[in-house]
């Protein structure tokens, strides 16, 4: 597979730029009650990310649900600490915008393709909130004998 980045063109909804692991998931986050803002674990019960913190991650997610409580909870995100680096998301709502507009973090929505069906969690992506930009890196896929290779030199 070749090193060049995917490169997806979208609109910008917040300014600035910042990278960082990805953190995906295909299904609507709940801000109040979905999230510990002093971890940025997602709490919210049968959600596939649960147990998952997106502290320092690029959060891509296909949008909003649930109460106005988006703004308070990713404030106090942002406040711990906790925050996710940036925010890539499909469905555009006041929440969701309201909640990066409180997190002071580059978000882009809008995208020329389907940023859930190409970001994979762990690929390494580039958000770019001046210009509407997300570069997506892959990360190497872990193959049973790199997996193996490792796990003997653990028990070494």
């Amino acid at each position: 597979m070749s090193d060049d980045p995917i490169v997806l063109h979208g609109r910008a909804v917040i300014a600035g730029i910042a990278e960082g692991e990805a953190l995906v998931s295909m299904e609507t986050l709940s801000g109040w009650g979905g999230v510990d803002p002093r971890t940025g674990t997602i709490i919210e019960t049968r959600h596939p990310l649960r147990g998952q913190s997106f502290r320092d991650k690029v959060l891509v997610i296909r949008g909003a649900k649930g109460s106005s409580g988006w703004s308070s909870m990713f404030h106090l995100c942002r406040l711990a600490g906790t925050a996710p680096r940036a925010l890539v998301f499909n469905e555009m709502t006041t929440k969701i915008a309201l909640g990066a507009v409180v997190m002071r973090i580059p978000a882009v929505t809008g995208l020329d393709r389907d940023p859930l069906g190409l970001v994979r969690t762990g690929d390494w992506v580039r958000v770019d909130g001046d210009r509407g930009l997300v570069e997506i890196r892959r990360r190497p896929p872990r193959t049973a004998a790199r997996t193996g290779a490792i796990e003997a030199q653990s028990a070494a």
